[in-house]
């Protein structure tokens, strides 16, 4: 029920015409608006607060002209005087909770954009792959039936992933686009990201899942357009039984190199 509500109100904010409040891009851009925004306000408030400390204590500070012993304090207790009733109190929470609640919300519903489920799906020349984790190795599936351990995608184009797992909980991250979501047995989850100039990234689990956990690693190729495509017409589904020989390949070198391979119950782990 709270995933529709925030989808409806996501929904009806950019029906409204309020999209441009919340900012679009990559989701590396998104997540680079957010830090922009928080060291700004943390920079302002660090600023005021510090100064006006610093102002106080130069105001107030002992010496022969600054003693203040005939200063009237108020006792425990007692509003002081000349205060004006509190009002600066009250206006400076006021402005407080006002900064407060619209960074919460500004957060939120640029949060909603990142993790909006349909987003990909509304774009027609979106891709979707399907990743799938399994002790101690990602394997990811093309709508033609083509399966590697490298995930393959062409920049500037919305990729959808399907995300699950075969054995134990994962969890499939691409920290250099922002990536990140678990892989649950039995279950699906889904994510996007758009990389905006070709290059290579690291793909990590990130979810303790056994004793080759370190391991589970995988990578990520960001292709241009037209060679992505040459490459993926050179794929299908008759390509399968060499892709599962790389994956096999691979699991003998995670052996070689000490991790732990094949099933779940080779490995002495318990889920």
């Amino acid at each position: 029920m709270d995933s529709v509500v925030a989808t409806l109100g996501y929904r009806f904010l950019l029906h409204t015409g309020g999209g441009g409040f919340v900012p679009r891009g990559t989701r590396v851009q998104v997540f680079d608006s957010i830090f922009e925004v928080f060291l700004v306000l943390g920079t302002l408030v660090g600023v005021v607060v510090v100064g006006y400390m610093t102002l106080k204590a130069y105001q107030y500070r002992r010496g022969a002209d600054h003693d203040h012993a005939d200063v009237d304090r108020p006792q425990v207790g007692e509003l002081p005087r000349g205060s004006e009733g509190g009002n600066k109190l009250f206006v400076s929470l006021g402005m407080s909770a006002v900064i407060v609640v619209s960074l919460i919300a500004w957060t939120y519903l640029t949060l909603l954009y990142v993790e909006d489920p349909g987003r990909s799906a509304a774009d027609p020349e979106a891709i979707e792959v399907d990743v799938i984790g399994g002790q101690f190795s990602w394997e990811f599936v093309y709508p033609n039936g083509h399966t590697s351990t490298t995930l393959r995608a062409p920049a500037n184009t919305d990729v959808h992933l399907v995300v699950t797992s075969r054995d134990v909980f994962h969890n499939f991250g691409i920290p250099g686009l922002r990536v990140k979501s678990d892989a649950i047995p039995g279950q699906t989850t889904e994510t996007w990201f758009v990389a905006e100039e070709p290059g290579t990234y690291q793909a990590h689990c990130y979810e303790l899942c056994g004793s080759g956990h370190s391991y589970m690693d995988a990578e990520v190729i960001i292709m241009e357009q037209a060679a992505f495509e040459e490459w993926y017409a050179g794929t299908g589904a008759t390509n399968a039984s060499a892709s599962n020989a790389t994956v096999d390949g691979d699991t003998d070198a995670q052996r070689s190199l000490g991790a732990p391979g094949g099933p779940a119950g080779d490995v002495g782990v318990v889920p």
